[in-house]
């Protein structure tokens, strides 16, 4: 099974693959904006349990504690629990009039960083928490109404006032995070921190190994003959394990071709992989095909680990949302060419990821990685094209692309000189 253009080392250039992290279950199950604060509510309420029998087992008179008798028990706990139960609709309220002012004013697509916030997620988690607590240690207080002995767990009930005080704590922590996420460079530099980081796990060093092989092509050979794997559910790739899929195929004595790119949308039941195997083996049944689709993972949602475009694609919907004739506000677009320009400063200076991944002399998988070329048009195209008729954009894409080439590799700088002079013909005097 031979490429077009052969590997230099028999060892292959599984090295040269993407150092991306990927998408464990352990993620899965922490992503959804409500797993964490319903855990912090799960252990209240357990706690708000066990406690009081804790308190049965120590002294009457504990120092230090809560001295009142069970109506001040009561009416304590009760404060609290009205209280927190209000508080927490005011949050939730304050955070969904943050995501609409967030998805109007910039774009849709950064609510997923909105709700991944664990600012926003524990403040919602011990308000709740203290409400349930409360309410949960009230049922235990004894004494003073209906039968029985006298009971007032003190600990329990000064853990409640504990709890209230982490309230207060965390809403003015919730209240800075909020004023500080919605100004526009918090949001753009949020953003290029992760694109960065993705870009740099993504793109290989110009010396790694491999890495020059990235323009190959591969034709089938004479013999092999296609199996193709449909997708299962519609969405978008996002994760890739090429080392995976390598071995994969090493194991089946086959070529295994990803169709589509990551953040490229599959509808459901079409080509998503391709296998080749020689004419005369026998075809692959579904259980063996299974693994296949786990590796190559599709999600309703695109996500930062192995799609360093989507990082560039928010940004580049904030400038555009910002150079819209009902916006008009062309400053905003050069801060987030200013975070772009960072972004690609880093890419151009990265070899392009090897479309064909050889082991033992063997090419085992053909994929469709992102390319420097399409990182740098998706980030300069809609900015330029919809700021040519504003003073600053074109300046200031000019102005990136001069720098670029200074440390672009050889390679890369085609592409740059092409949107160089684009971008100074639209330069006014």
């Amino acid at each position: 099974m031979s490429p077009t253009a052969q590997p230099d080392a028999d060892t292959g250039n599984v090295g040269a693959l993407p150092r991306t992290r990927s998408i464990s279950r352990w993620d899965r199950v922490w992503r959804p904006f409500w797993v964490l604060p319903m855990v912090i509510v799960v252990a209240a309420t357990v706690a708000g349990i066990f406690m009081p029998e804790l308190d049965r087992t120590l002294d009457d008179e504990l120092p230090f504690f809560f001295p009142g008798g069970p109506s001040g028990a009561r009416d304590m706990l009760g404060t609290i629990a009205g209280a927190m139960i209000s508080v927490t609709g005011l949050v939730f309220s304050i955070t969904m009039v943050v995501m609409q002012l967030a998805s109007s004013q910039y774009s849709p697509r950064v609510l997923g960083d909105f709700l991944s916030s664990r600012v926003t997620q524990v403040t919602l988690g011990i308000f709740a928490a203290s409400f349930t607590y409360a309410l949960t240690v009230l049922r235990s207080v004894e004494g003073e109404s209906g039968e029985g002995g006298m009971f007032v767990p003190q600990v329990s009930v000064t853990l409640g006032f504990v709890l209230v005080l982490a309230s207060v704590g965390m809403f003015l922590a919730f209240i800075h995070h909020i004023t500080d996420s919605i100004q526009v460079s918090s949001i753009v530099s949020h953003l290029g921190d992760d694109t960065v980081d993705v870009v740099d796990r993504y793109l290989p060093e110009p010396d790694a190994p491999g890495a020059r092989l990235g323009t190959d092509t591969w034709v089938p050979e004479e013999g092999l003959t296609p199996q193709t794997v449909p997708a299962q559910e519609h969405g978008a790739i996002v994760e890739v394990d090429h080392r995976e899929l390598v071995a994969w195929a090493a194991e089946h004595d086959a070529v295994v071709e990803v169709l589509l790119q990551v953040g490229a949308f599959v509808p459901q039941g079409a080509p998503a992989i391709r296998v080749w195997r020689a004419a005369g083996a026998p075809e692959l049944d579904a259980s063996e095909l299974e693994p296949l689709r786990r590796l190559v993972v599709v999600e309703k949602d695109r996500f930062f680990n192995q799609d360093p475009a989507f990082g560039v694609r928010k940004l580049v919907d904030i400038a555009e949302r910002a150079l819209s004739p009902g916006i008009n506000d062309p400053t905003t677009g050069v801060q987030v060419l200013d975070e772009l320009h960072r972004i690609l400063r880093l890419t151009v200076t990265r070899a392009e990821l090897p479309a064909l991944v050889t082991s033992e002399g063997e090419v085992r998988l053909v994929h469709l990685p992102q390319r420097v070329e399409q990182l740098v048009d998706l980030a300069l195209a809609e900015p330029l094209h919809y700021g040519k008729d504003t003073l600053q954009i074109p300046r200031r894409v000019a102005a990136m692309v001069e720098d670029l080439l200074t440390v672009a590799l050889p390679e890369h700088r085609t592409a740059l000189q092409s949107w160089l002079e684009e971008a100074q013909g639209l330069v006014t005097d």
